[in-house]
Protein backbone atom coordinates (compact mmCIF):
# COMPACT_ATOMS: atom_id res chain seq x y z
CA UNK A 1 0.00 0.00 0.00
CA UNK A 2 1.32 3.57 -0.71
CA UNK A 3 1.30 5.42 1.90
CA UNK A 4 0.36 8.84 0.59
CA UNK A 5 -2.70 8.06 -0.57
CA UNK A 6 -4.35 6.61 2.27
CA UNK A 7 -3.04 9.53 4.05
CA UNK A 8 -5.06 12.01 1.67
CA UNK A 9 -8.00 9.70 1.94
CA UNK A 10 -7.80 9.37 6.35
CA UNK A 11 -9.76 12.42 6.73
CA UNK A 12 -11.01 13.05 10.11
CA UNK A 13 -14.65 12.76 9.22
CA UNK A 14 -13.25 9.36 8.13
CA UNK A 15 -11.92 8.78 11.11
CA UNK A 16 -14.67 9.37 12.78
CA UNK A 17 -16.99 6.83 10.83
CA UNK A 18 -13.83 3.95 11.61
CA UNK A 19 -14.03 5.05 15.03
CA UNK A 20 -17.93 4.86 15.40
CA UNK A 21 -18.08 1.50 13.77
CA UNK A 22 -14.72 -0.21 14.76
CA UNK A 23 -13.74 1.57 18.16
CA UNK A 24 -10.10 3.02 16.55
CA UNK A 25 -9.37 4.05 13.07
CA UNK A 26 -6.22 4.17 11.34
CA UNK A 27 -3.28 6.61 11.25
CA UNK A 28 -0.91 7.27 8.42
CA UNK A 29 2.50 9.04 9.23
CA UNK A 30 5.66 9.42 7.14
CA UNK A 31 4.15 9.95 3.98
CA UNK A 32 6.26 11.28 1.40
CA UNK A 33 4.96 13.84 -0.96
CA UNK A 34 3.98 11.27 -3.80
CA UNK A 35 4.38 8.12 -4.86
CA UNK A 36 6.51 7.22 -8.02
CA UNK A 37 4.29 4.69 -9.79
CA UNK A 38 6.42 1.21 -9.68
CA UNK A 39 6.80 -1.43 -12.54
CA UNK A 40 3.71 -3.15 -11.14
CA UNK A 41 1.53 -0.07 -11.81
CA UNK A 42 3.34 0.82 -14.97
CA UNK A 43 2.88 -2.92 -16.31
CA UNK A 44 -1.36 -2.33 -15.02
CA UNK A 45 -2.30 0.78 -16.51
CA UNK A 46 -0.72 0.19 -19.63
CA UNK A 47 -2.54 -3.16 -20.33
CA UNK A 48 -6.10 -1.84 -19.70
CA UNK A 49 -8.73 -1.15 -22.32
CA UNK A 50 -10.41 1.07 -20.12
CA UNK A 51 -11.08 3.13 -16.64
CA UNK A 52 -13.46 4.82 -14.65
CA UNK A 53 -12.27 8.94 -13.85
CA UNK A 54 -14.52 10.79 -11.48
CA UNK A 55 -13.78 14.79 -11.23
CA UNK A 56 -15.71 17.23 -9.09
CA UNK A 57 -17.57 20.42 -10.45
CA UNK A 58 -18.35 23.72 -9.94
CA UNK A 59 -21.32 23.01 -7.63
CA UNK A 60 -19.82 20.38 -5.86
CA UNK A 61 -21.41 17.53 -7.67
CA UNK A 62 -19.08 14.44 -8.69
CA UNK A 63 -19.20 13.63 -11.82
CA UNK A 64 -17.76 9.58 -13.01
CA UNK A 65 -16.66 8.63 -16.53
CA UNK A 66 -16.05 5.99 -18.08
CA UNK A 67 -12.81 6.30 -20.58
CA UNK A 68 -11.87 3.39 -23.20
CA UNK A 69 -9.86 2.48 -26.37
CA UNK A 70 -7.52 0.30 -27.51
CA UNK A 71 -5.56 -1.90 -24.69
CA UNK A 72 -2.71 0.24 -23.65
CA UNK A 73 -4.41 3.70 -24.58
CA UNK A 74 -3.53 4.89 -21.28
CA UNK A 75 0.33 5.89 -21.65
CA UNK A 76 3.17 6.63 -18.97
CA UNK A 77 5.02 9.18 -19.44
CA UNK A 78 7.21 9.77 -16.51
CA UNK A 79 7.99 8.48 -12.81
CA UNK A 80 4.26 10.07 -12.02
CA UNK A 81 2.62 10.99 -14.84
CA UNK A 82 0.31 9.19 -17.57
CA UNK A 83 -1.49 10.75 -20.23
CA UNK A 84 -4.18 9.55 -22.87
CA UNK A 85 -6.08 10.77 -25.94
CA UNK A 86 -9.81 11.80 -25.03
CA UNK A 87 -11.89 10.93 -28.70
CA UNK A 88 -14.71 12.72 -30.35
CA UNK A 89 -17.79 11.75 -28.07
CA UNK A 90 -20.74 13.56 -27.11
CA UNK A 91 -19.79 16.71 -27.02
CA UNK A 92 -20.64 17.19 -23.44
CA UNK A 93 -17.75 18.35 -21.68
CA UNK A 94 -18.02 17.10 -18.22
CA UNK A 95 -14.77 16.46 -17.35
CA UNK A 96 -12.93 19.09 -18.94
CA UNK A 97 -15.01 21.76 -17.69
CA UNK A 98 -15.06 20.03 -14.32
CA UNK A 99 -10.95 20.07 -14.43
CA UNK A 100 -11.22 23.63 -15.01
CA UNK A 101 -12.36 24.55 -11.71
CA UNK A 102 -10.49 22.00 -9.88
CA UNK A 103 -7.72 20.10 -11.16
CA UNK A 104 -8.52 16.39 -8.63
CA UNK A 105 -9.47 13.43 -10.52
CA UNK A 106 -9.62 9.98 -9.04
CA UNK A 107 -9.15 6.81 -11.37
CA UNK A 108 -10.81 3.48 -10.97
CA UNK A 109 -8.72 0.61 -13.17
CA UNK A 110 -10.19 -2.71 -13.30
CA UNK A 111 -9.21 -6.01 -14.65
CA UNK A 112 -12.02 -8.17 -14.23
CA UNK A 113 -11.23 -11.42 -15.35
CA UNK A 114 -8.15 -11.25 -12.51
CA UNK A 115 -10.25 -9.33 -9.93
CA UNK A 116 -7.67 -6.86 -9.62
CA UNK A 117 -8.09 -3.07 -9.27
CA UNK A 118 -5.82 0.07 -9.15
CA UNK A 119 -6.99 3.56 -7.93
CA UNK A 120 -5.26 6.76 -8.74
CA UNK A 121 -5.39 10.03 -7.37
CA UNK A 122 -4.05 12.71 -9.31
CA UNK A 123 -3.90 16.39 -10.67
CA UNK A 124 -4.94 16.60 -13.97
CA UNK A 125 -4.21 19.23 -17.02
CA UNK A 126 -6.73 19.14 -20.40
CA UNK A 127 -4.57 19.79 -23.77
CA UNK A 128 -6.46 21.37 -27.25
CA UNK A 129 -5.12 18.62 -29.90
CA UNK A 130 -5.26 22.08 -32.41
CA UNK A 131 -2.23 22.81 -30.12
CA UNK A 132 -0.25 19.99 -29.67
CA UNK A 133 -0.03 18.17 -33.14
CA UNK A 134 3.00 15.98 -31.55
CA UNK A 135 0.80 14.37 -29.04
CA UNK A 136 -1.19 13.01 -31.38
CA UNK A 137 1.51 10.68 -32.73
CA UNK A 138 2.46 9.81 -29.04
CA UNK A 139 -0.61 9.78 -27.20
CA UNK A 140 -2.91 9.07 -30.40
CA UNK A 141 -4.17 5.09 -30.74
CA UNK A 142 -3.85 4.20 -34.56
CA UNK A 143 -7.10 4.38 -36.38
CA UNK A 144 -8.49 6.54 -34.37
CA UNK A 145 -6.02 9.58 -34.25
CA UNK A 146 -8.60 11.61 -36.38
CA UNK A 147 -10.95 11.44 -33.44
CA UNK A 148 -8.74 13.00 -31.04
CA UNK A 149 -9.88 16.11 -29.55
CA UNK A 150 -7.78 16.78 -26.38
CA UNK A 151 -5.19 15.10 -24.31
CA UNK A 152 -5.64 14.32 -20.38
CA UNK A 153 -2.23 14.49 -18.86
CA UNK A 154 -2.35 13.26 -14.73
CA UNK A 155 0.21 14.07 -12.28
CA UNK A 156 -0.33 11.21 -10.19
CA UNK A 157 -0.33 11.61 -6.39
CA UNK A 158 -0.48 8.41 -5.52
CA UNK A 159 -2.39 5.28 -5.38
CA UNK A 160 -4.21 2.11 -4.08
CA UNK A 161 -4.66 -1.74 -4.77
CA UNK A 162 -7.74 -3.09 -3.74
CA UNK A 163 -8.33 -6.29 -2.43
CA UNK A 164 -10.44 -9.09 -5.15
CA UNK A 165 -13.35 -9.26 -3.05
CA UNK A 166 -16.85 -8.90 -4.55
CA UNK A 167 -15.45 -8.11 -8.04
CA UNK A 168 -17.35 -10.17 -10.58
CA UNK A 169 -14.84 -11.69 -13.07
CA UNK A 170 -15.73 -10.64 -16.78
CA UNK A 171 -14.09 -10.92 -19.96
CA UNK A 172 -14.10 -9.08 -23.61
CA UNK A 173 -15.12 -10.66 -26.60
CA UNK A 174 -11.67 -11.07 -27.66
CA UNK A 175 -10.84 -13.02 -24.09
CA UNK A 176 -13.67 -15.40 -24.52
CA UNK A 177 -12.27 -15.86 -27.99
CA UNK A 178 -8.91 -16.83 -27.07
CA UNK A 179 -9.97 -18.79 -24.54
CA UNK A 180 -11.89 -21.14 -26.32
CA UNK A 181 -9.43 -20.97 -29.58
CA UNK A 182 -8.06 -23.78 -28.45
CA UNK A 183 -11.13 -25.94 -27.95
CA UNK A 184 -12.49 -24.99 -31.58
CA UNK A 185 -9.31 -26.10 -32.98
CA UNK A 186 -9.95 -29.99 -31.02
CA UNK A 187 -13.51 -29.88 -31.99
CA UNK A 188 -12.14 -29.06 -36.03
CA UNK A 189 -9.24 -31.49 -35.93
CA UNK A 190 -12.17 -34.30 -34.35
CA UNK A 191 -14.56 -33.86 -36.87
CA UNK A 192 -12.13 -33.76 -39.72
CA UNK A 193 -10.83 -37.44 -37.83
CA UNK A 194 -14.68 -38.61 -37.98
CA UNK A 195 -15.23 -37.60 -41.36
CA UNK A 196 -12.46 -39.55 -42.74
CA UNK A 197 -14.09 -42.23 -41.11
CA UNK A 198 -17.55 -42.01 -42.28
CA UNK A 199 -18.87 -41.87 -39.43
CA UNK A 200 -21.80 -39.62 -38.83
CA UNK A 201 -21.57 -36.26 -37.07
CA UNK A 202 -24.30 -35.78 -34.59
CA UNK A 203 -25.36 -31.97 -35.59
CA UNK A 204 -24.33 -29.22 -32.81
CA UNK A 205 -26.60 -27.86 -30.76
CA UNK A 206 -28.01 -24.29 -31.62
Amino acid sequence: MAKKYMQLVLTPAVQRAQDKYFGKHQVVENAPETDALTLDEVSFITARDSFYMATVSETCWPYVQHRGGPVGFVKVLGPNLIGFADFKGNCQLLSTGNLGINDRVSIFMMDYPHRTRLKLLGHARVLDAREHPELVVQLGAGALRKKVERFFLIQVVSYDWNCPQYIAPRFTAAQVENFTAPLKARIAELEAQLAARGTPMVPSQP
